[in-house]
């Protein structure tokens, strides 16, 4: 599991060990690990460090220091390494002196020596570089870019010089991932210590490139609880739910399925189709869609309602392809959230939520809303929710009083508790933002539910599930819901390692 935490935790764990370390001992051991990262990725590029072009970005934090420092072992090594400074007055002295004293140049200003080919600028070194390190503002760093570093990193950028962040691309806001104005966007972010949320959240979470961790000795000293947390296959495999001998369709558990109205049969069918593969043991559907859904999958029991009449089950899911027609989708959602059992409400059910009678439900609620939604049930901008999305889940689950799983670029999960971490899905593919996935998304994560998962293992397993089967279908080419469905079950195997 990978975890992240918050700004001030990681200076809080910083401050304690330095206290215990040699002065400097912490920045060596950050630029000792990003230099090596630095060296491989020069490797690949060119085959050696040695003559490679490396130019450094720093501002007047320590991530400037981090860069100098690892831009001096850089030279140590034969690389020709310029600093194009933007604060020169507050720039880390000690690392200047170091990568000076490697043989590294400063490019920036007029008082900027010549290289050989008689440059000495920050626009021409940048030009030539097969690497630029960005340590231009640290993890305190708020809002874009200052409009002075603007054209060094478009000019970076432009280069075709592989792009390295130190432990957080400049721009970015660590703690929530925002993305307030321009930012680097780097191939790669080296960060020290532990991840920081805005590293897994996008939109920030596209500026980072590929993750590298580099320990510096800060595990010991961070709390147990982590701010943002990461599930991998180990984590969700040890969350699905397996059937023994003694089992069947009904110990298994059974989903309740009500979905679907005239004018949009299919959410119905797709539900049902998520729902199936899902792990619970039978599947009742309420809805308008039922000879759909029999002609699609006849195991599915079907009823016509109302749901408190359906029979037993140990989850509902409603709300896809409900429509708005009067007396319609209004009297099933009402039966549903009256029920005693865990409740996943999505699409069209999310419209007709009441955040008291939500809050007032004895079972647990799951609430698995888009941009879009999220943003009417806050009352908010849709764009004020995809800038900023980890305050927009932990404000509806602390609204609503419900698990709350914010679908989009970056899924995430957040429980009414606010001392518990949120979830970030780390699987996913462009190719599923496509009609009808989400209704895929609801029916496996209702049937996880129905096995008697928590919602947010529920919601972060199937959200796992759902990503990875659209992956191992897609392979870079379009896929449809129900391919999504018809994957799961090669998703399964390959989270229990089966594949």
């Amino acid at each position: 599991m990978r975890t992240a935490y918050r700004v001030e935790t990681v200076r809080n764990a910083e401050r304690e060990l330095m206290a215990r370390l040699p002065e400097g001992t912490l920045m060596r051991r950050a630029a000792a690990g990003l230099a090596a990262t630095c060296a491989g990725l020069l490797r690949d590029r060119r085959g050696r460090v040695s003559g490679a072009r490396v130019v450094l970005l720093v501002g007047s934090g320590d991530n400037g220091g981090d860069a100098l420092y690892a831009g001096a072992l850089l030279a140590g090594r034969s690389a020709r390494v310029s600093v194009v400074r933007l604060a020169p007055a507050r720039t880390h002295g000690a690392g200047l002196a170091a990568l000076l004293d490697a043989g590294g140049r400063i490019a920036d200003g007029t008082d900027a020596p010549a290289d050989a080919d008689g440059t000495g600028d920050a626009d021409a070194v940048l030009a030539g570089a097969d690497l630029v390190l960005d340590g231009i503002t640290g993890i305190g760093g708020h809002g874009g870019l200052r409009p002075e570093a603007v054209p060094l990193v478009r000019a970076a950028r432009a280069s075709g010089a592989v792009v390295v962040a130190v432990d957080l691309p400049s721009g970015v806001t660590a703690d929530s991932g925002e993305v307030a104005g321009e930012a680097v966007r780097a191939d790669v972010t080296v960060t020290f210590g532990t991840y920081k949320p805005g590293l897994l959240i996008d939109p920030a979470r596209e500026h980072a490139g590929a993750l590298r961790l580099v320990d510096i000795g800060l595990g010991p000293l961070l709390p147990p609880v982590p701010d943002l947390e990461v599930l991998q296959h180990a984590d969700v495999a040890r969350l699905l739910p397996e059937p023994t001998g003694e089992s069947d369709k009904y110990r298994r558990g059974v989903i309740g399925i009500v979905a679907g109205s005239a004018r949009y049969p299919g959410a119905a069918v797709l539900a049902v189709a998520g729902a199936l593969r899902g792990g619970a043991g039978a599947v009742r559907y309420v809805g308008p869609g039922g000879d759909a859904v029999i002609a699609r999958f006849p195991e599915t029991l079907v009823h016509e309602g109302p749901p408190s009449k359906a029979g037993r089950v140990q989850a509902w899911a409603v709300g896809p392809g409900l429509g708005d027609e009067p007396g319609t989708a209004e009297p099933l959602a009402s039966d549903v959230l009256a029920s005693d059992v865990p409740v996943l409400v999505d699409a069209d059910g999310l419209r007709l939520l009441d955040a008291a009678t939500v809050r007032a439900r004895s079972a647990p609620t799951l609430l698995t809303p888009h941009a879009g939604e999220a943003a009417a049930l806050l009352g908010v901008p849709r764009e004020e929710v995809e800038a900023g999305r980890l305050a927009a889940v932990r404000e509806l689950a602390s609204r609503y009083g419900a698990t709350v799983l914010l679908k989009g670029s970056t899924t995430l999960i957040a429980t009414p508790d606010p001392t518990a971490p949120v979830r970030a899905n780390p699987t996913g593919t462009p190719w599923l933002a496509t009609a009808g996935s989400g209704d895929i998304l609801s029916g496996l994560a209702g049937s996880l539910l129905a096995t008697g998962l928590p919602t947010h293992d529920a919601a972060a397993a199937a959200a796992y599930l759902h990503g990875l089967a659209a992956r191992l279908k897609s392979r870079g080419a379009p896929v449809s819901a129900l391919d999504v469905a018809d994957g799961l079950p090669a998703a399964w195997r390959n989270v229990r390692g089966e594949a």
